[in-house]
């Protein structure tokens, strides 16, 4: 593990973050009626999308529902990136259906609308009162998150991003009431997940990994996981995009974006998320994959302020550093990040990744994206203060 203590938190109170509990391994999800009646949860709403419907998730967790004796109801309309408006739609059928708890299904969005679902289960109001940090005063219902992607640890966190429909902005919330009270990380969920989309959730988890490392709130708890889960990511996520099958790879990502999850869900992350939203809440695009593209660019900019760490990571993902200088130890993260990258086929830049898409990005929108990430909560963590010229700068280099 890294040597270099971030001084700063010697001596200071520092706070960890995760579920109460944690099922992780081959046919944990049997046990999801069981951990749920255990925390008080008789009517769940399930929170998912349709592509968990398509593959035949939902009815593998509705089947083990009926086999409990247990009612629910479903939210099937979960968009990517979802809404205020999306949020409001889900709530509608919890109060409807007359339930009392919550099961979200799926990835970050899944997660994310019901978690939207939770403030407003607990507290009432719209969710755009909760934009920030922890400003809910009450708890959530009983809530079990079911994770079926390996990437962004939403099943695990206390972060919730609901797009401002209004704004078309990504809102950051972070309070600690939306931490799932148990995260379950059944790998026979994910062998389906195909080879894109396995490639976008774990280099969104290399991200939450780098960025935490480098965070300005890292603590040697968090450089812990950190450190673990790029090990993990760099040994398992080409052969899980290889071969969606392979269990032991799809088990190994479990815990890799567990670990990251852990390691971002106390240190925060830094300016790539601050500045992924944007493209999301701007673009409606991919956030695993936007991400990706913009991860080497900040870590190129922050290299000055992390050299040590930087070549840590290089280490981690597989480069050899021995009897090179800080500097140079610290450049070959940038290429490891960059090989993985390409590896496992995510797009080159952002030009590319909206053509992917149908989406235009275009670079007349570059200073309203700039404004608005710099005000995104995930960037006050950054390891080096980002100007509105450099934001503006790696937007264009990242085209």
């Amino acid at each position: 593990m890294s040597t270099d203590v971030k001084s700063m938190h010697m001596g200071q109170v520092t706070s960890f973050f995760i579920p109460n509990v944690t099922l992780v391994g081959e046919g944990c999800s049997r046990d999801i009626p069981a951990r749920l009646k255990s925390i008080g949860g008789a009517k769940p709403l399930i929170v998912t999308d349709q592509g968990i419907v398509a593959v035949g998730i939902l009815k593998q967790i509705t089947d083990i529902l009926d086999g409990a004796g247990m009612q629910y109801a479903i939210f099937d309309q979960t968009v990517p990136n979802p809404t205020d408006k999306n949020v409001e739609a889900a709530f509608d059928v919890y109060n409807r259906e007359k339930c009392d708890s919550l099961i979200t299904l799926g990835g970050g969005s899944s997660h994310d609308c019901g978690k939207g679902v939770g403030f407003l289960a607990g507290n009432g109001g719209k969710i755009h009162d909760y934009e920030g940090v922890d400003k809910s005063s009450r708890p959530f219902p009983p809530y079990v998150a079911v994770n079926t992607t390996a990437g962004t640890a939403s099943e695990m966190t206390r972060f919730c991003i609901i797009t401002d429909t209004s704004r078309k902005v990504k809102m950051a919330i972070v309070d600690w009431r939306c931490t799932p009270s148990v995260a379950i990380d059944d790998p026979l969920l994910m062998m389906g997940m195909p080879p894109a989309l396995t490639a976008a959730t774990g280099m969104d988890a290399l991200t939450h990994a780098v960025e935490a490392y480098v965070s300005t709130a890292a603590t040697p708890m968090t450089d812990a996981c950190a450190e673990k889960a790029m090990e993990y990511i760099n040994r398992y996520l080409r052969r899980a995009v290889a071969n969606g099958r392979d269990k032991e790879a799809r088990e190994g990502m479990c815990y890799a974006q567990y670990l990251a999850g852990m390691a971002f869900n106390n240190a925060s992350l830094g300016h790539v998320h601050a500045m992924a939203h944007q493209l999301g809440g701007f673009y409606d695009l991919p956030h695993g994959e936007c991400n990706a593209i913009l991860l080497p660019h900040v870590s190129q900019y922050n290299l000055i302020s992390s050299r040590r760490r930087f070549g840590r990571i290089a280490r981690l993902l597989g480069e050899r550093t021995e009897g090179l200088s800080p500097t140079d130890a610290s450049q070959k993260a940038i290429t490891a990040i960059s090989i993985l990258s390409k590896d496992v086929g995510i797009p080159a830049g952002l030009i590319a990744l909206g053509k992917k898409y149908g989406k235009e990005v275009r670079e007349e929108d570059i200073p309203i994206m700039t404004a608005n990430a710099q005000k995104d909560a995930c960037g006050l963590t950054n390891p080096r203060i980002m100007t509105d010229a450099a934001v503006a700068a790696i937007y264009k280099a990242a085209l």
